[in-house]
């Protein structure tokens, strides 16, 4: 399931923001002009639809610093998606998600007003087809629709107001089990920024063996993830292999995870021409950093949508092509959104040229143009990405 089309208004600098992704996006623009911002936005959708979207406003610091300008009043968001794959014989059309989470007053409280998920609307002539609903909220009103679109009405006090209908009603034992798959698909989002990689960071300590299969969205649970999908998947294997001999050389030999005290293992890399095998703490940022991203776009458990501010970081530029291959085979399974400052990492793309948004600042709110895909090809048979960015000319084809 993919986003066709995401609307927001009154989120940080997100003012009114329309934009249609593609299935490999670049965003770029200047510092401050709200590119994290809508990260940050897809990232409280996901956590929306886990049931604790209230944790996070509080540890945001309450609904000023999330309202544009810290003045609106609300913030409203629409996604259309594409069905969802599992679904695709029950539901062909795509889909729409409403979610409007309303300021109470000045404090720093909240309250969901309005909540939707249903069939995107329709229109046959000039006549709409009846919308086939599968929860709506209004107020304190919430309903669950069945198969046959009879309605389960909520007691008024049985969902939190500071919490989404979206998340109580999936599961398991949910009365539609379309609405657990939607719910399932928006919690796996996957929103990568700030990921610390610092000597004392977790990332480079023994850890508890477990079982993951997904690098969670602080990077942490990196050494799990590797150790299971290195040991257990062939072909992840062979792509981390190839990646780390193309990035430093034949000397690379494989990765190896030692066991350590207490149940916990560690992550090694083994070189041909040394004995001893260097550490996760000995390793340096940009190769812990290219592991991560290695990981994250390789997982034959990919999330199904993946965001990464600024990959480029700490990264040589030889393994920048090597990171722009892998999302490129990602883009098949997931849909991919990057934002970058780096000319070579758009440069990186070669041929292939991923849909590349300008994101800017005008009167004081974040406005998102996507590049006229002919326009961009037609100056890319002269110049490379990389030129047209730092000198300018990339902005100013929109």
């Amino acid at each position: 399931m993919k986003i066709l089309q995401l609307e927001v208004s009154g989120y940080r600098s997100l003012k009114s923001v329309s934009w249609k992704p593609g299935d490999l996006n670049i965003l770029i623009g200047p510092n401050g002009a709200g590119k994290s911002n809508l990260l940050r936005l897809l990232q409280m959708i996901s956590i929306s639809a886990r049931g604790e979207l209230a944790s996070y406003i509080q540890s945001a610091g309450g609904m000023e610093p999330l309202m544009w300008d810290g003045v609106a009043t609300q913030i409203l968001v629409k996604i259309i998606t594409s069905p969802l794959q599992a679904d695709r014989d029950l539901v062909r059309e795509s889909l729409k998600y409403e979610l409007d989470i309303n300021r109470l007053g000045k404090s720093s409280s909240y309250r969901i007003h309005h909540e939707l998920l249903a069939k995107n609307d329709t229109h046959r002539g000039d006549l709409p087809q009846d919308t086939f609903k599968f929860l709506e909220r209004s107020g304190l009103r919430n309903r669950v629709f069945d198969a046959d679109q009879r309605a389960l009405v909520a007691p008024e006090d049985a969902v939190a107001e500071d919490e989404t209908l979206l998340s109580v009603a999936g599961g398991p034992f949910s009365a539609n089990p379309f609405i657990s798959d939607f719910q399932r698909e928006l919690k796996d989002w996957s929103i990568y920024h700030d990921i610390h990689v610092n000597q004392d960071a977790p990332i480079r300590q023994a850890v508890v063996t477990k079982m993951e299969r997904r690098v969670n969205p602080d990077g942490q649970n990196l050494i799990n993830v590797l150790h299971t999908l290195y040991s257990s998947d062939r072909e992840f294997k062979k792509n981390i292999n190839y990646a780390m001999r193309a990035a430093f050389g034949e000397d690379f030999e494989e990765l190896v995870f030692p066991p350590a005290a207490d149940e916990r293992i560690q992550l090694r890399v083994r070189w041909k021409t040394l004995k001893r095998e260097q550490s996760a703490s000995e390793l340096s940022d940009g190769t812990l950093r290219f592991l991560m991203l290695l990981t994250i776009l390789a997982s034959p458990a990919a999330a199904p949508v993946l965001a990464i501010d600024e990959p480029e970081t700490g990264l040589h530029p030889a393994m920048l092509p090597i990171i722009a291959e892998y999302a490129i085979d990602a883009a098949e399974r997931s849909q991919i959104i990057f934002t970058t400052h780096s000319p070579g990492f758009l440069d990186a793309f070669g041929d292939y040229t991923p849909l590349t948004s300008v994101v800017g600042w005008e009167n004081g709110e974040t406005i998102i143009r996507c590049l006229e895909h002919d326009r961009l090809k037609y100056w890319l048979q002269g110049y490379s990405m990389g030129k047209l960015f730092n000198s300018g000319e990339l902005e100013g084809l929109i």
